[in-house]
C-alpha cells in the first residue's frame, strides 16, 4: 500500500481558487440576487487559471532558470492586461447580453456598465492580486527547490572531501608515525608495538568503519582517544596532553570524523617553543542529549603557513556542522597568540540531514 503524501502546494493553490470563486460568486449574487451567477463565476475563475499559471508555471520557471527575468516582466504586464480584458469582459458582456432589460436590471448597474474602459480600469487591481499571488507562490516553491538543489551540491562537495579523508590517511601523521616507529624499535619495543596497534585501529577505522552515514559515538571516542595516544607517544614529554572523557551514552549516533579536524589542529599548530613546554587539553562532555567538546592548544605566534591544512580544514567542517545539524550546533574559535581554543556543543538529538554515498 502506498503511503499517503499531503501535498501542501496543490492545498494551497486550490484553496486559493475555491476561495476566489466563492468571493466572486457571493459578489455577483448581492449584485443580482435572482439571477443564476454560477456560469459567470465559474468561466471567470477558469480563464484567471489558465492565464495566470500559464505565467507562473510555464513561464516563471524558465525565467528564474536562465536569468530572464527582465522579459518575464514583460510577460506579466502582457498577461495582467490580457487577464483584465478577459474578466472585464466576461462581466460587461454578462450585464449586456444577460441583464440589460430584464427585470434584474437598474440604473445603477446601467452606470456602472455602461462604459468598457471603466469596467476595464475597474478590474486591473483584481487581476494585479490573481496574478501576483500565483507568481508569488510560484516564485517561492522555485526559489525553495533552488535552495535545496544548492544545499545539497554543497553537502555532496563536502561528503566528497570526507571520503577522501577516510580513503587517505594524512600523509604527514602516516610519515611521523613510521618514522617514530622506526626510532623506537631501537629504543622500546614495547612501547612501538603499542604504538602500532593504536595506529592500525586508526586506519581501521577511517578505512573501513566510517562508510556509515552516522556511528555511535562510543567508536568515535575510541577513535579519538587512539588518535591522541599516538600523539602522546610522538611527543613524549614535550607535551602536555590532558584529556577527560565523559560518556554517558555512548550508543548516541553522531557523525564520523566529525571532531577530528579540530584534535588534529590542536597537535599540528601547538607551540614549539624551546623555552617552554606546550599543551594540548581535550574535553569531551555528553549531558542527556548534549554534547560539548572543548580543546585548547598552545599557540606560537609564528603565522601558520597558507598551504598548511588539517583534514578536511576547519573551515568545512564548519559547513558540514551547519549543513548536518543546522540549528543544533554551536561553534566558538578562539585565537590568540598564547592559545587556540574550540568550544563545539551539539545537540545528538537532531536528525542528520545528510546526503549518502
Amino acid at each position: 500500500m502506498k503511503k499517503f503524501h499531503f501535498n501542501k502546494p496543490l492545498v494551497f493553490i486550490s484553496s486559493f481558487w475555491i476561495l476566489l470563486g466563492f468571493t466572486l460568486w457571493s459578489q455577483l449574487k448581492r449584485d443580482f440576487p435572482l439571477l443564476d451567477t454560477s456560469g459567470t463565476t465559474i468561466l471567470t475563475v477558469f480563464c484567471s487559471a489558465l492565464i495566470s499559471h500559464t505565467l507562473s508555471n510555464g513561464l516563471l520557471p524558465i525565467a528564474l532558470r536562465k536569468g530572464k527575468m527582465q522579459i518575464f516582466v514583460a510577460q506579466a504586464i502582457i498577461a495582467t492586461v490580457i487577464l483584465t480584458a478577459t474578466i472585464s469582459g466576461l462581466f460587461y458582456g454578462t450585464y449586456w447580453l444577460i441583464i440589460h432589460g430584464t427585470q434584474y436590471d437598474n440604473s445603477a448597474q446601467l452606470e456602472q456598465h455602461q462604459d468598457y474602459l471603466v469596467v476595464f480600469l475597474r478590474t486591473i487591481p483584481s487581476a494585479l492580486l490573481i496574478i501576483g499571488s500565483t507568481c508569488g507562490f510560484q516564485f517561492y516553491q522555485e526559489h525553495y527547490k533552488m535552495a535545496q538543489k544548492h544545499t545539497l551540491l554543497q553537502q555532496a562537495h563536502l561528503e566528497a572531501q570526507l571520503r577522501i579523508l577516510q580513503d587517505q590517511i594524512n600523509p604527514h601523521l602516516m610519515f611521523n608515525v613510521l618514522n617514530h616507529l622506526h626510532i623506537l624499535m631501537k629504543k622500546d619495543v614495547d612501547l612501538a608495538s603499542t604504538l602500532l596497534i593504536k595506529f592500525s585501529d586508526i586506519l581501521r577505522y577511517q578505512l573501513y568503519e566510517c562508510n556509515r552515514e552516522t556511528l555511535p559515538l562510543e567508536k568515535e571516542v575510541s577513535y579519538l582517544k587512539n588518535l591522541v595516544s599516538v600523539e602522546k607517544i610522538r611527543w613524549g614529554e614535550e607535551l602536555q596532553v590532558d584529556c577527560i572523557w565523559n560518556i554517558t551514552n555512548g550508543k548516541r549516533d553522531i557523525v564520523p570524523l566529525l571532531l577530528v579536524p579540530f584534535v588534529e589542529n590542536a597537535f599540528k599548530h601547538v607551540s614549539r617553543l624551546p623555552s617552554e613546554r606546550g599543551f594540548v587539553r581535550l574535553s569531551l562532555n555528553q549531558e542527556h542529549e548534549q554534547l560539548t567538546f572543548i580543546i585548547e592548544n598552545s599557540n606560537s605566534p609564528k603565522p601558520a603557513r597558507k598551504n598548511e591544512n588539517s583534514g578536511i580544514g576547519l573551515e568545512n567542517v564548519q559547513k558540514r556542522l551547519l549543513i548536518l545539524y543546522p540549528g543544533h550546533h554551536d561553534l566558538e574559535i578562539t585565537r590568540t597568540d598564547a592559545h587556540f581554543k574550540v568550544v563545539l556543543v551539539i545537540q545528538l538529538d537532531r536528525k542528520v540531514n545528510y546526503v549518502g554515498y
